[in-house]
């Protein structure tokens, strides 16, 4: 599909068994595209290109909490039976290296050449949720304004977009309180919602695209029943109850702005080692800077767009010094911009409630916490709050 629009389509959900994601995989790589999806890398699921649906994470589940992840197995043979992994879609489509242009010395001078984006034709299987509505904040911040990303553009242009509702959400997960999950929204072709019993898991899949309509018709397959749609619908809405977390997103802009000198800030400080996780595995933080290099003799040259983060002293160097030079400025400007300061921006919260920042944060900081300590201090009940959940 082209980024970030999406139709409906009528006609209803169709049923795919478990033998059935295979022929889908080799049905979008015989379409051109690279399949990105879960599969199972140095005890982690992690995303990456799949080969055969065969690859994917079969039978594992996985226990977050602050600052601790483990796979575990499962009894039955579920593919998407697992929370958000280390991974969001960021690092396929918003690239953490891009080479912007380089130049090389001539006899009377340099000749520069920009470096074109590489475009790319992927099928994304297996998205969250949560990193739907992720990829669709990517989508305003990266391609709504006056200034579009073109590497980005390039990636994200013809992607194939196959969701998966969530029916078990993680310890650490609070989509439903962001309202971004567990039901996914726009902006997928198709969305599977897996269903586990005896025999195997089995799917409804829901068809919101000419171009999903068009694969579905492709593979044959037969209208879902009636049964195995209303329990799909039934565990998706009973995962929004089971939640690990709760983030209450009213009031969030109101009590970042009018909480900037609170004590809170300097508890979370104490913890904080500013090492950046948190932006990392974020799948909306989009910061960059520019990095230029030379070779040893001076005459090749190049310019690369790079990853950078908020955390990082050096993000806002000035001459003179470091705008955010504490972990606690640096801390704050992170958790008001995300929650608070993006609204001005983007006319959206940043946070889409997928805890990858509580579960990849070495010393367990999180954010719903921290935010009801807020609450509570800004209530005058005190500077104190918890400071973890485990």
């Amino acid at each position: 599909m082209t980024a970030p629009t999406s139709t409906s389509k009528p006609g209803g959900p169709a049923a795919l068994e478990l033998r059935s994601l295979r022929p889908l995989c080799e049905a979008l790589r015989r379409a051109g595209y690279t399949v990105i999806g879960p599969t199972v890398r140095d005890d982690a699921i992690v995303l990456a290109e799949l080969d055969s649906a065969d690859r994917l994470p079969h039978g594992w589940g996985v226990t977050l909490s602050a600052g601790a992840y483990r796979l575990r197995r499962r009894e039955d043979g579920a593919a998407f039976a697992h929370a958000a992994g280390p991974q969001s879609w960021k690092p396929f489509l918003h690239r953490s290296k891009v080479k912007l242009w380089e130049a090389d010395r001539t006899g009377d001078g340099f000749e520069v050449r920009d470096h074109a984006p590489e475009p790319a034709r992927l099928a994304l299987l297996g998205v969250r949720p949560c990193d739907l509505r992720a990829m669709a904040i990517q989508d305003r911040v990266l391609l709504g304004g006056r200034h579009v990303d073109p590497s980005y553009r390039a990636r994200r242009h013809d992607n194939f977009v196959i969701a998966v509702n969530c029916t078990e959400p993680g310890g650490t997960c609070f989509c439903a309180s962001m309202g971004t999950g567990p039901q996914a929204g726009p902006g997928y072709d198709l969305a599977l919602t897996e269903l586990v019993g005896e025999g195997g898991p089995r799917y409804v899949v829901d068809v919101a695209t000419e171009a999903g309509a068009a694969l579905i018709d492709g593979l044959d397959c037969a209208p879902a029943e009636a049964a195995d749609v209303d329990r799909a619908r039934a565990e998706v809405s009973a995962a929004a109850g089971r939640m690990g977390r709760e983030m209450p997103a009213a009031g969030l802009r109101e009590l970042l702005a009018g909480t900037l000198e609170a004590d809170r800030w300097d508890e979370v400080a104490e913890r904080c080692l500013s090492c950046g996780n948190c932006t990392m595995v974020c799948p909306t933080c989009f910061c960059t800077r520019v990095a230029d290099t030379t070779d040893l003799t001076g005459d090749h040259a190049e310019r690369w767009q790079l990853w950078d983060s908020c955390f990082d002293p050096d993000f806002t160097h000035l001459h003179g010094g470091d705008v955010r030079a504490s972990a606690k400025s640096r801390y704050r400007q992170w958790l008001t911009h995300k929650l608070g300061t993006w609204h001005d921006q983007f006319g959206s919260s940043g946070c889409v409630g997928c805890g990858r920042c509580i579960v990849w944060c070495p010393v367990g900081i999180d954010l719903t916490v921290e935010v009801a300590a807020l609450r509570t201090e800004a209530a005058g009940e005190g500077p104190g709050g918890p400071k973890t959940q485990k």
